[in-house]
């Protein structure tokens, strides 16, 4: 019978990843006069690649990435900014979460809830960072 050997630099390279789905937070956003006065809805899902995976051994909360820190940050930034573009806040939110949370890699998707007749909902979704790094 045939030894089975495994190489290590064959093996995929491991992510971690932390997810936040249907975070719905309400604000200003748009490009038309009445999307500057009236909130809607959006709706966040979000895939965060940890920088490490401390967390996963250690079982610590101060080697993981906080949830409520996350959602703080982007509550911030939709209460000190207007956007007109979903790809624009997308694209914002991305870059906090690589530079602040030291994320190597990220999946953001952002929708707006029933801005079109028949459509539950429209939006983008975006990956910024490298899936290519080990943790």
């Amino acid at each position: 019978m045939r030894e089975r050997r495994i190489l290590r630099h064959s093996l995929p390279t491991a992510m971690d990843i932390i997810f936040l789905r249907e975070l719905k937070i309400d604000t200003l956003i748009g490009v038309y006069e009445w999307e500057k006065r009236v909130p809607q809805t959006l709706q966040f899902d979000l895939e965060i690649a940890l920088p490490d995976s401390r967390a996963c051994q250690t079982d610590d909360i101060k080697d993981a990435l906080n949830y409520a820190d996350i959602v703080r940050d982007i509550q911030r930034v939709l209460g000190s900014r207007h956007f007109n573009l979903l790809e624009a806040l997308a694209e914002h939110i991305a870059e906090i979460l690589i530079n602040d949370f030291k994320s190597p890699w990220v999946r953001i998707s952002v929708a707006k809830l029933n801005a079109i007749r028949g459509s539950k909902m429209v939006g983008i979704s975006i990956e910024r960072g490298s899936r290519g790094q080990s943790l």
